[in-house]
């Protein structure tokens, strides 16, 4: 982050600030972990803060501490565009497009307040008076470290913060697995962990707390993968009608898409899951080597974000839409 653009941020957070702090539509580990984090630093710091989500988090998130503060837009939009049009400083995090945000584009389109983005995705817009986006980390919640650490401010790291910070680096780094996890991210994770991160428990809360039925899910996406073996490929689908026969509630089809790359000499994978209230077809893409996921999306269905991890959604059929990725597939050499 450019010297300038902290000391600015130093002199705005001098004062106690009504500040609102954003995550993305449909909010991971990371994004919430992210938010939570700063929104734990700022009322510490003495500032009126506020974590407001387009929509509803996993329940799987829910243990983490101040995630009971959070409003949802959707659910409480009315105070939720008082308090973002009051708001003094606008920070989004985990997202670099206003609409990632969904039904709150519009609303944040219209702030006069300062926006702060932070977040690792590539091709920001330019929406943001200061802007700390660096697609080489695996995490926002490594970066929320570093802005920290930025503000001199690291001695403020209580065990709140470094909950929800160590929680957004284990779920983006597919429990430390995928490439953007550096020395230095192990390094910030053993100080998080000296600060009392209980972290043989959070994997716990995370991973290990599965419903039955979300089992059943799970098995039954892999009953519907299909592979591609001379194109190293891998996909499954979930259809509404599967979705509702086994319970779903949101975060059940959480991580489901990795297992595709867990099958032998399989380099890139797929999850298409049908959202009939939305009328499309939500797409998560996972890669590992070089095969470029993030632009493979932005090509071809209308999405992106990182390299081996990538998301989209298609606004035709199931059957559409797997014909098109399959034929897009045969295309692929890698």
């Amino acid at each position: 982050m450019k010297i300038q653009d902290i000391q600015a941020i130093q002199l705005l957070l001098a004062s106690p600030k009504k500040i609102a702090i954003i995550p993305h539509r449909g909010p991971d580990g990371d994004a919430m972990g992210a938010t939570l984090g700063l929104y734990h630093f700022l009322i510490k710091n003495n500032h009126q803060a506020t974590v407001i989500a387009p929509n509803d988090f996993p329940n799987f998130l829910a243990w983490l501490p101040g995630s009971e503060t959070v409003k949802i837009f959707e659910r409480e939009t009315q105070i939720c565009t008082q308090i973002l049009e009051e708001a003094d400083i606008i920070f989004t995090l985990d997202f670099n497009a206003f609409h990632r945000t969904g039904e709150m584009e519009h609303t944040l389109a219209k702030l006069k307040g300062t926006f702060i983005m932070i977040d690792h995705h590539q091709k920001p817009d330019d929406y943001a008076t200061y802007t700390y986006s660096d697609t080489s980390f695996g995490s926002t919640c490594e970066m929320i470290y570093n802005f920290i650490d930025f503000l001199n401010k690291r001695e403020d790291i209580d065990k709140n913060i470094a909950t929800c910070i160590y929680t957004g680096i284990l779920t983006d780094s597919g429990s430390f697995r995928f490439p953007g996890t550096t020395g230095n991210t192990h390094r910030i994770i053993a100080e998080l962990i000296d600060l009392g991160v209980e972290n043989t428990e959070i994997p716990v809360l995370l991973f290990d707390n599965s419903s039955f039925s979300r089992l059943q899910l799970l098995g039954r996406a892999l009953q519907n993968m299909k592979i591609f073996e001379e194109h190293k490929t891998s996909y499954m689908t979930l259809t509404q009608e599967e979705l509702d026969s086994f319970n779903y509630v949101k975060g059940d089809t959480e991580g489901i898409v990795n297992y595709g790359l867990s099958i032998k000499d399989i380099v890139f994978t797929a999850i298409f899951i049908e959202n009939k209230e939305e009328g499309i077809i939500k797409i998560s893409f996972r890669s590992q080597g070089g095969f470029d996921v993030n632009q493979f999306a932005r090509d071809h269905f209308n999405g992106g974000g990182h390299s081996n991890a990538a998301g989209g959604r298609s606004e035709v059929s199931m059957e559409e839409t797997v014909q098109k990725f399959e034929d897009l597939v045969k295309k692929l050499t890698l």
